[in-house]
């Protein structure tokens, strides 16, 4: 099985369950060097870590575009890091910024809410690459052929074990149960698809989807993002402690993060260069579909409350939808629990230029 065909399961095994061991409350600094500061020290508070640990949620592909331009344009550095490490996964990083080993991990609100709701987990999302979710039911037109929610009715769905308790939420939010479809089990590779085993095949848009087209074949999507479960994803998480004692260095990679995605939004196709040549020139992945995509990934980036709001925010609607689908899942907080983008504000409020990323 190739890297690309085995990357889907990670985000919503955190419905299955996440199991985070020794839970310490006192134990998730941000960084192994940097202590709590006084509450009469407000210097030592505003002190920058200057070597920065970020735990990726995947392999070094394309997903993480942006991050290798601010490491190759020099953003990180430019903010005053003297190194920034990309620790590849498959993770979904809470372990590691519980425990220190991470300063920031790219997550989603699934896998973040899940831990916070359930373990009391001292995290926060301070900013979403992905404002959009990219689950998709992938069918082929000549085949299941679905389109739309009422074309789930009576279809064979191929749902991996993992994924089953979002699928589940995915149907209630649109007041459907499994009985109004067969729920097939499956492993990672879409070849029960294309082999006629099952109708739909829940996927990635940027990943079984692009694959299945470049193989030649004709597909239809169905976006959970777009049918009644919006969700942020690759989210930017930190720990509470963090965001209190060292903002300036949360500050300082969020800013280094906008410049990096913003040339990703710009070009797509070196940033696809930059993952398959350089950053994962050992995974063996295919140019054209890590080109793909690339591309592809723009639309989750980029939305119409991103253009107006800039890069990594997320409006209040958009908080509200998600709290609502994780909800729909099983996972309830409020907005508060989840979500800090103050720091994200300040950010833009000292570089309103970072606004304009459109190129």
């Amino acid at each position: 099985m190739t890297f690309l065909s085995s990357r889907r399961g990670r985000i919503s095994a955190a419905l299955a369950g996440i199991a985070v061991s020794a839970l310490a409350l006192t134990a998730c600094s941000g960084s192994s060097d940097s202590e709590p500061a006084a509450d009469t020290d407000d210097t030592a508070a505003e002190e920058m870590i200057t070597d920065l640990t970020v735990q990726l949620s995947w392999i070094k592909n394309e997903e993480f575009a942006g991050e290798f331009f601010a490491d190759s344009n020099g953003y990180y550095t430019d903010a005053g890091f003297d190194s920034v490490t990309l620790v590849p996964g498959p993770s979904t990083g809470a372990t590691e910024l519980i425990s220190g080993t991470a300063d920031v991990a790219m997550s989603d609100a699934v896998s973040i809410g899940s831990v916070v709701a359930s373990e009391g987990a001292p995290l926060k999302i301070v900013g979403a690459t992905y404002q959009k979710n990219p689950f998709t039911i992938l069918s082929l037109a000549d085949g299941g052929n679905i389109a739309t929610v009422d074309d789930l009715a009576g279809k064979k769905i191929g749902v991996q074990d993992s994924n089953t308790a979002l699928f589940n939420a995915f149907l209630a939010a649109n007041g459907m149960t499994s009985d109004d479809l067969e729920i097939v089990p499956v492993q990672y590779d879409p070849a029960p698809l294309t082999n006629g085993e099952v109708d739909g095949f829940m996927a990635y848009l940027t990943n079984e989807s692009i694959i299945i087209e470049h193989e030649g074949y004709d597909t239809v999507n169905l976006p959970f993002a777009d049918n009644g479960l919006p969700f942020v994803a690759e989210t930017l998480t930190t720990t509470d402690e963090m965001i209190s004692s060292n903002p300036e260095t949360i500050k300082a990679f969020l800013k280094a993060e906008i410049m990096g995605w913003t040339d990703q939004v710009n070009d797509p196709e070196e940033g696809a260069r930059l993952a398959y040549e350089e950053y994962g020139a050992d995974l063996g992945l295919d140019p054209e579909t890590s080109t793909a995509g690339s591309i592809a990934q723009n639309d989750l980036v980029v939305t119409d409350e991103v253009e107006a709001n800039g890069l990594f925010t997320i409006s209040d609607d958009l908080q509200a939808a998600t709290i609502e689908s994780l909800a729909g899942a099983g996972i309830e907080l409020a907005a508060s629990d989840l979500f800090d983008l103050s720091l994200l504000a300040e950010v833009y409020e000292e570089n309103p230029e970072l606004l304009d990323f459109m190129g």
